[in-house]
């Protein structure tokens, strides 16, 4: 834990970083393939409406010993040619909700099932729903998210600027798609509690989108004064100085979120924390996922089109290739002087000594091996014979 704790501060202080903002392609491409896979998933399966969507009935029977698949048998082709879902609960009680039906043929089916599981009416609780009022209850959820989109891009718009609400909208609107996704796949219904599941992750995603956006727009001002870094250079500095503050805020939210999903939902088979929980859960791993990989990527792309931030990763770069030239100019420098420091200085590696002809100097030999000169006097009178005549001696 201590050395996370290192880990988390040395990234907050730009000491250690990973580039996000380079390998963004990589993050696009899975990105495009979950997506695709959402697609395809909503359009395979579709979404499961609930009762409060589509209309119907919930019946809700006293503890019963019956199982599930015992109550689905025993009321399979009585609930008005609609299909019926059966869930236990975690007090022994069967919760059975068939979509669909009319407010006319509610009671009877509600006759029908009391009949089949051998219990009074009475002791039968019915919720039905009509559709036209599950149809106000879609339109007011899809106005909802609509209202709560735009005000999100005009507020980005106003505080930072447009390419940062494109990219934070681009960011939500992945979201969504995984989201819905996920619950066309796996089959969960649509309910109320989901709309609220979804409304609730927009803002954990935008929280951490918002704090990454507001640490670039700090550490961009008066960016084109410079030649040390790019703007992607600096957006993944400042992608890297929250991310320890990102995931735990993630684990931190998914831990509780977790517990509802499995705990609640899996054993104790409450409905609705299953469908509250559902949307949390895969919407706050895909909002921490798109604020890191995808927001501010976006922001680094949007923005480096732009003709000045061109000119200035032209001279970033122009610089890095001159100071990399130079680099190099002292090292092959400095490897030259080392092979030199590495020669035999002793005296027989003289270009004398190696068979060369160099450059004379007094009392030194003028080629290898040729004998060397004698000093003769200049004259004989020198040595004491001044006034005697030359030749042979009487």
């Amino acid at each position: 834990m201590s050395k996370l704790g290192n880990l988390g501060h040395k990234l907050h202080r730009g000491e250690i970083s990973y580039d996000f903002v380079a390998k963004r392609k990589i993050w696009y491409g899975l990105s495009i393939l979950i997506t695709i896979s959402a697609i395809i998933g909503l359009a395979v399966n579709g979404l499961k409406e609930g009762i409060e969507f589509s209309g119907g009935v919930v019946l809700t029977t006293q503890k019963t010993s019956l199982s599930v698949t015992q109550v689905q048998n025993r009321i399979s082709g009585d609930t008005g040619g609609h299909s019926a879902t059966v869930q236990k609960l975690g007090n022994g009680s069967v919760r059975i909700q068939v979509a669909g039906l009319s407010t006319d043929t509610s009671n009877s089916v509600q006759q029908k099932v009391a009949d089949d599981l051998g219990v009074p009416k009475s002791k039968i609780d019915a919720e039905i729903v009509g559709p036209s009022w599950g149809n106000d209850i879609s339109n007011k959820a899809l106005e909802g998210l609509i209202i709560f989109l735009v005000l999100v891009v005009i507020y980005l718009a106003i505080a930072f600027e447009w390419r940062m609400a494109l990219a934070a909208l681009i960011a939500l609107l992945h979201d969504l798609t995984i989201t819905t996704g996920v619950y066309a796949i796996v089959g969960f219904e649509v309910t109320p509690g989901t709309v609220i599941g979804l409304l609730t992750i927009l803002g954990y995603s935008l929280y951490d989108t918002v704090v990454v956006f507001d640490g670039l727009k700090e550490a961009s001002r008066d960016i084109t004064k410079q030649t040390r870094f790019t703007f992607s250079d600096v957006a993944n500095r400042s992608l890297n100085g929250t991310l320890v503050r990102s995931i735990n805020t993630t684990v931190v939210a998914l831990l509780p979120v977790g517990a509802l999903l499995f705990i609640g939902g899996g054993i104790l088979g409450a409905g609705m924390l299953n469908d509250i929980a559902l949307a949390l859960f895969v919407g706050l791993t895909a909002g921490a996922y798109s604020s890191i990989f995808i927001a501010t990527p976006l922001v680094a792309d949007f923005k480096e089109r732009e003709p000045k931030f061109k000119a200035l990763r032209k001279r970033v770069l122009t610089k890095r290739a001159q100071d990399a030239a130079k680099a190099r100019q002292v090292e092959d420098g400095g490897a030259a002087g080392d092979e030199a420091a590495e020669q035999p200085d002793d005296e027989d590696a003289t270009p004398a000594a190696a068979g060369v002809a160099g450059p004379r100097t007094p009392g030194s030999a003028a080629t290898a091996g040729s004998r060397p000169t004698r000093s003769q006097p200049s004259s004989r009178s020198n040595r004491g014979g001044r006034g005697r005549s030359s030749g042979k001696r009487r």
